[in-house]
């Protein structure tokens, strides 16, 4: 009878369970650097939002959150519900864009990039001690 020797099972396993581990954590932490996000997006739409009467502004957010199961994947969306807030953020050929959720989402973007980089690599000095980098 044979046997059948699979040299580096132990380190498959303790990465598998690694990256069991690290999803639980990365879910969570990705859920709240969404969240954090676009509640700043709804405050910096806000802020630049051009103001005439209030309306507009009074219609931005709060945010809609979607989770979606399959993928495990939270998803937010952050609106103007005034009916004319399109026209304001994109223009119209008799009126420039008074642009205001781009600049929010701009501006918020470089730090959602790098929170999610933060927290996306699964062998971030675990158990298996593999660190990501160049």
């Amino acid at each position: 009878m044979a046997s059948v020797w699979v040299e580096g099972i132990d380190e498959m396993n303790t990465i598998a369970e690694e990256l069991r581990v690290k999803n639980h954590r990365i879910g969570r932490q990705g859920a709240a650097v969404v969240k954090a996000s676009a509640y700043q997006v709804e405050a910096l739409a806000k802020l630049f939002a051009p103001v005439r009467t209030g309306h507009l502004k009074s219609t931005i957010g709060p945010p809609d959150f979607t989770l979606h199961m399959g993928g495990g994947v939270l998803e937010a969306a952050i609106s103007a519900t005034a009916r004319y807030a399109v026209y304001v953020e994109w223009g119209t050929r008799n009126m420039a864009p008074r642009a205001f959720m781009g600049p929010a989402l701009d501006r918020v973007g470089p730090q959602f990039a790098a929170a999610v980089a933060a927290i996306s690599d699964p062998f971030d000095g675990g158990m298996v001690g593999v660190r990501g980098g160049g």
